[in-house]
């Protein structure tokens, strides 16, 4: 997993206890999707109470990993009395075939946790493995890839920690993690000078310190500002933001934005998002700007094909 860089960015999600309290919450979500109020009618019927057994989690494709470290939260959220003992963490790549760790105890407990633990690790790993892919799309450049807030509701933390398990950045993780001025801020001023991103940038930094003069807010609040045209980056760059973001710009435009940069403020990083696509990001990563933010990583990134073979079904009692 990439480190954070040493120029000033969001806050990266890592594994600590915030994460596993939101993924504690969406199990249960998932133990009342299976569950309702009842139980696996199925495993009741033919599984003896005493059965114990043994399965193996293995990767059916190639691709990165991530969402190995929830399978001991799902466990003990679930009260399975089953153990894990993984074979792989998270970030490593995966051969297809290859076993990434075994669970053994209860078998009525294994059968009902399976779905549940495969779908988040299937899901997880599958955001990893695309951002992997557009991570090595880029490495002879300097630019870095960054996932956006286009991810499935309630998965947001965990889906951004697979992003970084497959060498990703993240971006804000909500509107509390950062200011981001868009277009439709802008639409929402009375009049045209109050609208131009300069006059925008000046109201937030304002804003900022007699906000925080009396009320708490997070450190290193970033300023970051979407511009769709030459002529607003000239304007927002005259008030030196943290970062702007260049709304779907040509790679032409892309050049001359990072030559205006360079010239009217060199510390102010800039982004490329909308319309990024697997073929262009080669382009965009050799026009110089620092930052490519993509909402594929999330939104349409695959599950990878994560099974469960048993392997022992020795019954007891």
């Amino acid at each position: 997993m990439n480190e954070s860089p040493t120029t000033p960015d969001y806050r990266q999600v890592q594994w600590d206890a915030e994460l596993e309290h939101h993924l504690r919450l969406l199990i249960r979500l998932a133990v009342l999707e299976d569950l309702d109020r009842y139980h696996d009618w199925t495993t009741l019927a033919l599984v003896p109470s005493g059965a114990e057994g043994a399965a193996e989690v293995v990767s059916r494709q190639q691709g990165t990993l991530a969402g190995l470290a929830a399978i001991p939260v799902i466990l003990d959220e679930m009260n399975a009395q089953v153990t894990w003992s993984p074979a792989a963490q998270d970030s490593d790549p995966a051969q297809a075939g290859q076993s990434l760790g075994n669970l053994s105890g209860s078998s009525r407990d294994l059968l009902v946790v399976e779905r549940p633990l495969l779908n988040l690790v299937g899901r997880l790993s599958g955001i990893a493995t695309l951002t992997r892919q557009y991570v090595d799309q880029i490495a002879d450049s300097t630019a870095r890839i960054y996932d956006t807030r286009k991810t499935t509701p309630g998965w947001r933390r965990l889906e951004k920690y697979a992003v970084r398990c497959g060498g990703g950045s993240n971006h804000r993780g909500g509107l509390y993690d950062g200011i981001l001025i868009k277009d439709n801020h802008l639409a929402t001023q009375d009049n045209q000078e109050a609208a131009s991103p300069a006059a925008a940038l000046r109201q937030v930094r304002r804003f900022i310190d007699q906000y925080q003069a009396d009320n708490p807010m997070p450190e290193n609040l970033l300023v970051e500002i979407e511009v769709d045209s030459l002529e607003q980056l000239a304007d927002a760059l005259s008030a030196t933001p943290d970062i702007v973001l260049l709304d779907n710009m040509s790679e032409e435009m892309l050049l001359e934005a990072v030559a205006c940069r360079d010239r009217l403020s060199p510390a102010t990083q800039l982004e490329a998002s909308g319309g990024v696509t697997f073929e262009k990001l080669a382009a965009i990563a050799k026009s110089g700007v620092e930052r490519i933010s993509a909402g594929a990583l999330t939104h349409a990134a695959c599950a990878l094909d994560i099974g469960l073979d048993w392997v022992d079904g020795e019954r007891r009692g």
